[in-house]
């Protein structure tokens, strides 16, 4: 887990270039604060030797007004850095962030299957939080550290070359042992992080299962699984704060070291008359000083390694690549879309293609433009599976699927979405106003049209029951919405969308008797002058079809006009009518 200098450096030209201007002035408050810090003890010095030479009152008062003056400066610069790296920082991890979200967004539904929320929520925002001192401080306070030892070692050479050489030895070893210890806490922060990572995650779930939690009496199996991952998780953070102890324990020793050295070569030269008692103090300072850039360097190495397994982190969720094969120009013409799928044949996973159990095998059908096709099965036949493939929310392993004549591999996947609208039993509510909840913030649909379709599917009087209409927030509890008028909503968007095939997935199947009726009419508007597939286990919803394709175990079990297979005796939908078709389908 080896990070090279090649990704820090792409990090940082990525995300603090567009920021320009106020790393220059965050470097230049830096600097300038470093600079006084190395000058104020001159003025002490100065001080020390005036007052013990007997100088007079008025030249050490101006020293000692100086000096505070300069100390004074010195916290403003660093107040300004403060400021400026943070607002650095808080701009290149948000971008960070928004980076990530849109990458995983265009990732297919492969990569989300097998990630809880939780984890990539960590992901997201726990790994890039571990790099807000990279973006801000790290190189800027490298650089402006490594300048003031540069600066005091100088300066102590112009005092006496054996105070410089004393010095410069005691600098070249602490910072050798720093970057030899650097990496020593990598490997253990990378799997902290993991951990996190997967506590989020078990979190997530958790919380959003809360109610069958509940309900069934599951806690003692939640609390156990609880425990279990931080029994875990406590170990390897342990590990990681013992190799930061290591560095922790090495710095002091070496702070240690560097003032005996100072105090004994301040004494010995002392003692030779080479030098003032002025400058054995100042000697002892600017090693004290000294110790601060060591310190700040150690504390830069050990962010370092933990921003090290964020970036290794960070990188791995970017090199990961969509499924989805990429798309050419071709567009998809307006209106009802003729379907075909051309012996496709579809798994979720690698393990399914070994083993040969398949999810949908060798599917070939064709329906023209404007019919409806009904799609029967068991569960687990790979009905909606099917549903997702027209979506693109996957690709087939082979074969291949035809809208209106056009191959939806070839077709941006942005168009997809404005093609096909899917209605599915699970409806999802956005915490956001009526209208974006319609309208998935596409801005070029009216309001009245909203309150057209609303008032077509029955919602008005519900509606109206809301404080600011359609510019009322959604809270968490949907501001009082049933399972129906949720139904509902999602129809809506589907008629506000406008697309050319539409797919009903059990949409009905939560409904009860009064709310289906206004269904029922709504889907005889909908179906007009479109294309649909119907996945029902009723036989109302069925018979609008045109055409049944019946599924068994990812195969074409039937498949045919409607009426011709209903006065088959031998085929299986009749046999499903007979035996009132939801219970040979459940």
């Amino acid at each position: 887990m080896k990070i090279g200098l090649q990704q820090y450096w792409n990090l940082l030209v990525d995300y603090l270039k567009p920021q320009k201007s106020r790393v220059v002035k965050f470097a230049i408050a830096l600097f300038a604060s470093i600079g006084l810090q190395i000058l104020n003890p001159q003025i002490l010095r100065y001080f020390i030797d005036t007052a013990i030479s007997g100088g007079d009152t008025q030249t050490l008062f101006l020293a000692a007004f100086l000096f505070i003056g300069v100390a004074l400066i010195t916290q403003v610069m660093t107040i300004t850095a403060t400021f400026y790296g943070e607002s650095v920082a808080w701009t290149a991890t948000n971008a960070l962030r928004a980076d990530l979200v849109e990458h995983c967004l265009r990732l297919d539904l492969s990569f989300h299957k097998y990630r809880t929320p939780g984890e990539l929520v960590e992901r997201i925002d726990g790994d890039v939080q571990q790099l807000s001192e990279f973006f801000s401080k790290f190189t800027i306070r490298i650089l402006g550290n490594l300048l003031m030892m540069l600066g005091v070692i100088v300066v102590l050479f112009a005092e006496d070359w054996r105070a410089g050489l004393a010095i410069s030895l005691f600098a070249l070893t602490a910072l050798s042992t720093l970057i030899k210890l650097r990496t020593i806490a990598v490997f253990h922060w990378g799997g902290y992080r993991q951990f996190s990572a997967e506590f989020f995650g078990f979190l997530g779930e958790q919380l959003i299962g809360m109610e069958d939690i509940r309900a069934n009496g599951a806690k003692n199996y939640v609390m156990h699984r609880f425990y279990t991952i931080i029994r875990n998780w406590l170990p390897i953070f342990h590990k990681a704060r013992l190799a930061d102890t290591i560095l922790w324990v090495t710095t002091n020793g070496i702070f240690t070291l560097g003032s005996v050295i100072a105090l004994t070569v301040g004494a010995y030269l002392w003692s030779q008359q080479a030098i003032t008692i002025g400058t054995v103090y100042l000697l002892y300072y600017y090693t004290t000083i000294l110790s601060e850039p060591i310190e700040q360097i150690r504390n830069q190495f050990e962010d370092l390694q933990q921003a090290d397994a964020s970036i290794y982190r960070i990188t791995d969720l970017l090199q990961i690549q969509s499924q989805l094969r990429a798309s050419t120009n071709k567009s998809i013409p307006p209106g009802p879309l003729s379907i075909a799928f051309e012996n496709v044949s579809f798994a979720y996973n690698d393990k399914e293609l070994e083993t040969g159990d398949l999810v949908l095998q060798d599917i070939s059908f064709n329906l023209p433009a404007g019919q409806v096709l009904g799609l029967l099965g068991r569960t687990g036949s790979g009905k909606s599976s099917l549903a997702r493939l027209l979506l693109r929310l996957y690709d087939p392993q082979s074969g291949s699927i035809r809208l209106e004549g056009v191959p939806i591999d070839q077709t941006p996947l942005k168009e997809l979405p404005a093609k096909v609208g899917l209605v599915t039993q699970d409806v999802q509510l956005f915490q956001t106003t009526v209208r974006n909840n319609l309208t998935f913030f596409n801005q070029n649909i009216s309001s009245d049209r909203i309150y057209e379709t609303i008032e077509m599917l029955g919602l008005s009087e519900w509606l109206q029951s809301l404080p600011n209409g359609l510019d009322t927030t959604l809270g968490p509890d949907s501001s009082g919405l049933s399972a129906g008028q949720a139904q509902l909503l999602a129809f809506t968007r589907v008629f506000l969308k406008d697309p050319g095939l539409v797919i009903l997935d059990e949409a009905s199947s939560r409904l009860d008797p009064m709310t289906e009726r206004l269904i029922e009419k709504a889907i005889d508007k909908l179906l007009m002058g479109r294309t649909a597939i119907i996945i029902a286990h009723r036989l109302a919803t069925v018979e609008r079809a045109n055409q049944i394709l019946i599924l068994d175990k990812g195969q074409v079990s039937e498949y045919g006009a409607r009426e011709e297979l209903a006065k088959d005796p031998n085929s299986r939908f009749t046999q499903l009518l007979q035996a009132g078709l939801t219970d040979l389908l459940v």
